[in-house]
């Protein structure tokens, strides 16, 4: 196991956050979303859908390497494209030209079949293990593809990763997560999404799920759990630094429109119950490249817990991300500028297998 820590690209950070979004184009080589109906689908529990809808999006040469991007909490697979645009470009380590990149939507998620979809609370209590099952079968059904260069996820894409590695452990030649570590589902990670579960559904506007309108007290708790597990102790410095700072910045959260649906947001928190990868890291024989942060809320690097995974690994990697003011605790990894040359010297000595 190799421990790498990176230095500060503070400037290079900043310049990319000050580009225009009009500088970056609407859609690249290849792109497209589609449908995949898993026929029958029978989660973890028992429990059985006649019909899973796996929605995913696609860039790229479908005959050139595959590569399975996974998104984190809350999110969806298009929205993967933007943060991580700069990896498929010409030349660049997931050249669009040269790569199949495959960004699905984990159940509960995006287009994929959700609890807002019309079951609402009597939707099946998914887990991480069914959102991967999932994803196997729209890969090699689905896409047909029969093996991945990569798979990369971020945060609870990133623990899926680790998911990948052990349930399919010859379906890839490395694997990427990032902002995750490969530990039981527990302290300040469970605690924060306990609470923000407990929350929403004490709200008597919930309606043990049945509500027509969102539970007002929704809002405040995506907004403490925000706070409470992301954006890095020297991000809100910089930030909120001041008392008026910090009130705007709060203000300016309540704000925002939408949020999401509560039953949504409940299953997707819940889903992370009983992840732990760890007893069965040994089935994992893919190249490792793991990327945390210094800064991360919930994996805070100084437990020691992926250092100590790692060693149980044949042929992995650990990319540490300094703290800064430009960082932002467990959302660091988004930002690709701050683990993209690792990565791509890493990728390049990864044996094909």
């Amino acid at each position: 196991m190799i421990l790498v820590k990176a230095l500060p690209l503070i400037g290079l950070v900043a310049m990319l956050a000050m580009l225009p979004a009009a500088a970056q184009p609407q859609s690249l080589a290849g792109q497209k979303s589609g449908d995949f109906v898993l026929r029958d689908f029978r989660f973890h529990s028992g429990e059985m859908l006649p019909e899973l809808r796996q929605h995913y999006s696609v860039l790229g040469n479908p005959a050139g390497e595959a590569v399975l991007i996974l998104h984190g909490t809350g999110g969806n697979g298009a929205g993967m494209i933007g943060g991580f645009r700069a990896l498929f470009a010409a030349g660049a380590p997931l050249d669009a030209a040269t790569h199949f990149i495959i960004l699905p939507d984990a159940i509960g998620h995006g287009g994929s079949s959700k609890p807002s979809d019309g079951m609402k609370a009597r939707f099946p209590r998914y887990n991480y293990d069914d959102m991967v099952a999932a994803q196997y079968r729209l890969v090699t059904e689905g896409l047909g593809i029969k093996h991945l260069r990569l798979v990369i996820g971020n945060s609870m894409g990133g623990m899926e990763t680790w998911v990948w590695g052990v349930k399919y452990p010859a379906m890839m030649d490395g694997l990427v997560p990032l902002a995750s570590q490969p530990s039981a589902m527990a302290a300040r990670n469970w605690m924060m999404r306990k609470l923000v579960i407990e929350t929403i559904k004490g709200d008597p506007a919930y309606r043990n799920g049945d509500y027509t309108a969102p539970p007002p007290s929704m809002k405040y708790a995506n907004a403490f759990f925000s706070v409470g597990t992301s954006g890095g102790n020297l991000g809100w410095q910089a930030r909120a630094g001041t008392h008026a700072a910090a009130d705007q910045a709060i203000d300016d959260m309540l704000a925002r429109p939408g949020g999401g649906d509560a039953n949504d947001t409940i299953w997707q928190l819940d889903a992370a119950r009983d992840y732990d990868p760890a007893p069965l890291l040994g089935n994992i024989t893919a190249a490792v490249l793991a990327v945390n942060s210094a800064d991360d809320e919930r994996n805070p690097p100084e437990l020691g817990t992926t250092e100590a995974a790692m060693k149980k690994l044949k042929n992995a990697r650990y990319y540490l991300i300094p703290a800064s003011s430009e960082t932002r605790g467990h959302g660091t990894a988004g930002t690709v500028a701050l683990w993209r040359a690792p990565f791509t010297e890493w990728l390049a000595t990864m044996s094909k297998r």
